[in-house]
């Protein structure tokens, strides 16, 4: 019934309660488990430096422009620099992920965007039939100001998506 389950992790309790049930679905379908990692990239530039991050630099880059001093925000190497250390803790993440479903057969990978387009593109291309993912259990005004990632995801999925809430007791 399942032959490719994807698991997409951001190293939460959310994501690690949800580890359990993807051992379990992948060992009782004798499934292959894809352990994905999204790096937030939307935000990596925020504010007045991300608003001006122009291939030909600017003042406001901190790229400065020639004959002129280090703008007022910092430069496209602060956003690389970021971008490399999120995307080298997503490595880890993954792995760590991986090793505890134990002698599953697992591919891992890291992809960058927006979280829930990225999983739903990866699911899509690598053929997955069922999704199972964490979920951070915030309700209220915490899910509307924060979003939720598993709910789009559940909202837009083609294959079935199984959410489990962080604060599932065994």
């Amino acid at each position: 019934m399942y032959d490719t389950i994807l698991y997409p992790t951001d190293g939460s309790t959310g994501s690690e309660t949800a580890a359990r049930h993807v051992r379990e679905l992948a060992s009782a379908f004798d499934a292959a488990v894809h352990v994905l990692y999204v790096v937030d990239t939307t935000h990596l530039g925020a504010g007045m430096a991300g608003a001006f991050l122009a291939d030909e630099g600017s003042g406001l880059s901190g790229e400065g422009v020639e004959g002129s001093e280090r703008g007022m925000v910092g430069d496209r190497s602060d956003v690389e620099e970021r971008r490399a250390v999120l995307s080298d803790r997503a490595e880890e993440v993954v792995e760590e992920a991986a090793s505890a479903l134990g002698d599953v057969e697992t591919v891992t990978a890291v992809e960058h965007g927006t979280p829930h387009s990225a999983i739903l593109k990866y699911a899509d291309e690598n053929g997955a039939d069922l999704v199972v993912m964490g979920t951070h259990g915030r309700t209220g005004v915490e899910r509307y100001l924060l979003g939720s990632v598993a709910e789009k995801v559940v909202r837009l999925a083609d294959p079935p998506v199984v959410t489990v809430r962080a604060d599932e007791g065994d």
